[in-house]
């Protein structure tokens, strides 16, 4: 196995067209855009933006098969990307970094974040002026917290905030003086469970709601991004894993949210993102992250699937487990 790792790695160093011959086996490709529109729920990918920004090629310290989960910020004049690179030759994610001047174009860094096992959706956010992130790394059997101690390049490890399941996706919403947290805590990757979480704290301690889990369906449970609020109203993003992981997001308005009550509504009948026209989202989108901009509008980082295999990637398909692909 490490002679085999050694050799991918060579290939990508020194032969890169080989190297390109070779991913055209590996049955699919995400790729990141960037989406605006007058509200998180009606964003378009408009002509003016070289969409795909972001692609397995525009990384250089590691052989990528592919980016996805992207999530950004906006500190200083500058927007910073954090999203999942999937090492080729470790077969697991690891977190990259792209930064820009205007959310559009954007220039690769390097990989700020990698474990032992798999990491993916790096959940990003600031708090009382440090900025933390969560990503998926179901593998350590815990939700955990990173603390940036040299913004953006180096993250510690500031704690778990749940552990004892397999935790995938997990999002946290500050609202009304408390912290949520969504996570899909099923058993496998074709069977998601949302459960929710609260706490007074960032760190805890956490406490199951009364209600969790709330949702334990394949199309509306497993997490799709940043929760954000509109108009006082909490909105989740959720993907559609079945039959075709990430073919599109739907949007739930959380209508009733405290330490005993749930409710949600859906806000559309149809998905907000889905498989578009161009070759790097023609088979789906799984991901979005929406922020509001001074004048009003929104601007939203998003991935788009490129199948190989004609969309047939399900999930549940192994590398190691399958959430592991994104």
């Amino acid at each position: 196995m490490k002679i085999r790792k050694g050799v991918k790695h060579l290939v990508w160093r020194f032969a890169r067209p080989v190297y390109r011959r070779m991913l055209r086996h590996e049955p699919q490709e995400f790729s990141i855009g960037v989406a605006i529109g007058d509200s998180p729920l009606a964003l378009q990918l408009p002509a003016s933006i070289a969409n795909p920004v972001l692609t397995r090629h525009h990384v250089t310290d590691v052989p990528a098969m592919l980016v996805a989960d992207p999530f950004m910020c906006h500190r200083d004049g500058r927007w910073y990307l954090f999203f999942e690179v999937l090492n080729h030759v470790r077969r697991k994610g690891e977190i990259g970094l792209a930064v820009s001047s205007d959310a559009v174009v954007w220039e690769y860094q390097r990989i700020v974040l990698a474990e032992p096992f798999h990491l993916s959706y790096p959940y990003v956010f600031e708090w009382q002026g440090t900025y933390y992130m969560i990503p998926e790394g179901s593998g350590s059997g815990a939700v955990r917290l990173y603390r940036a101690v040299k913004f953006p390049e180096r993250w510690v490890l500031a704690g778990n905030l749940l552990e004892g399941k397999r935790y995938v996706d997990s999002s946290i919403l500050r609202y009304r003086d408390k912290w949520w947290l969504f996570t899909d805590a099923g058993l496998d990757a074709k069977n998601p469970v949302l459960r929710l979480y609260f706490a007074d704290e960032l760190l805890g301690p956490w406490q199951e709601h009364p209600l969790s889990p709330i949702r334990q369906d394949p199309h509306f449970s497993r997490p799709a991004g940043r929760i954000v609020v509109v108009d006082d109203t909490p909105v989740r993003f959720t993907q559609d894993i079945y039959p075709v992981y990430g073919s599109s997001v739907s949007a739930f308005a959380i209508t009733k949210l405290t330490q005993t009550d749930y409710e949600e509504r859906p806000l559309s009948d149809r998905p907000i993102l889905a498989a578009g026209s161009a070759l790097w989202n023609g088979h789906g989108m799984h991901h979005v992250d929406a922020h509001i901009r001074p004048n009003g509008s929104w601007i939203a980082c998003v991935d788009g699937l490129r199948s190989y295999e004609h969309a047939e990637h399900m999930a549940g398909m192994p590398v190691t487990d399958s959430e592991v692909l994104v």
